[in-house]
């Protein structure tokens, strides 16, 4: 089955014309996954960083709250930055998110495209390849292997190292996120791991060279077909003229910081405008959003969409809507599109 989630960064929402506090979007986040799981979503993940405006530093602490709160969602993440974060850690704090939710855990593990964790942990970005590269070999063999036996140059070696509690065999369903770096792409198929891609600007459809790379490669190392999934943002309103004229209103000021920041494209009318008609901004109508998710799915071979909905400042009511059609209108549309006609005799 197509799977349809939710990603949240934990940026801060307002209520009328008040700025939530960090206390309350954590609280509302809670309330927002128990909503998604009402409304028929299947994943609900959460991001990792370590700025003002985001509520989302202390994942797995959160996922834990909110599966206490729900008891059929699938929890993930979106991304878990692996390259500053210690595998062994990770390992602990998944492995007890997978029994206290009785087995719904998911990660999807990258190297970041956001890079505050590397200073504020003491890591150096000159050292960004290797600290993925050697953390993503130990977590996988911590999830795959009893005892392990590993030395590397980026944490202390372990000697049959047993963690506790234990995952359940295999481990958890484990993702490899990338933007469109071919390496990363490749990596995932070398290590027969499922691939996430993040899609946040310009026609989807660009990436289909990143898929045709990680089937073939997959194939050619004899490993099975794995999941292929696009994380990219949106709202759903009742009307495509309501959704573009909400989101333009929040997405234009948080462009136009990325833009200072890290040189993104100005946030122009016209280049959102153009966007939502041809890009990666899934904002409209349910029909709308789900005519689009469909012909996206179909192009890039995916199983799986999850869609950002959060975004800062954004209104707690305009994302409860959100949250509502995308589960119960956008989603069962999406799997119907998706659904092969039988050719009638």
């Amino acid at each position: 089955m197509f799977e349809i989630g939710l990603n949240s960064f934990g940026e801060v929402a307002t209520d009328g014309d008040r700025v939530l506090s960090d206390a309350e979007t954590v609280r509302l986040i809670v309330e927002e996954a128990r909503l998604a799981e009402a409304a028929g979503l299947d994943v609900f993940s959460l991001g990792e960083h370590y700025r003002e405006g985001h509520t989302d530093s202390a994942t797995p602490v959160l996922l834990a709250a909110i599966a206490t709160a729900t008891g059929r969602i699938a929890l993930g993440t979106s991304v878990t930055v692996l390259s500053t974060n210690d595998p062994v850690r990770l390992y602990n704090e998944f492995a007890t998110l997978d029994a206290v939710s009785d087995g719904r855990a998911r990660i999807v593990l990258g190297r970041a495209s956001a890079t505050e964790s590397f200073p504020l942990f003491g890591y150096d970005l000159a050292d960004y390849e290797r600290l993925f590269e050697e953390k993503l070999d130990l977590f996988l063999r911590l999830e795959r292997e009893e005892r392990v036996t590993w030395s590397g140059t980026v944490r202390a070696p372990l000697v049959r190292h047993l963690p506790r509690p234990r995952m359940r065999p295999g481990g958890i369903p484990t993702w490899i996120g990338v933007g469109g770096s071919p390496t990363s792409v490749l990596r995932a198929a070398r290590h027969g791991l499922p691939l996430m891609m993040a899609v946040i600007g310009g026609r989807p459809q660009r990436f289909a060279g990143n898929v045709e790379l990680y089937l073939t490669a997959l194939e050619r190392s004899g490993r099975p077909a794995q999941p292929i999934g696009q994380h990219s943002l949106g709202l759903v309103a009742d009307t495509d003229e309501e959704a573009r004229e909400v989101w333009w209103r929040h997405w234009q000021p948080v462009v136009a910081a990325l833009a200072a920041e890290r040189g993104f494209y100005a946030p122009t009318r016209e280049r959102f405008e153009a966007e939502l008609d041809q890009g990666a901004l899934y904002v409209g109508s349910p029909r709308t959003v789900a005519e689009k998710i469909a012909r996206t799915a179909r192009d890039l071979r995916l199983s799986r969409f999850d869609l950002k909905y959060d975004i800062m400042h954004l209104p707690r009511d305009a994302r409860a809507r959100t949250i509502e059609l995308l589960g119960r209108e956008v989603a069962p549309r999406v799997r119907e599109l998706l659904t092969p006609r039988r050719r009638s005799a």
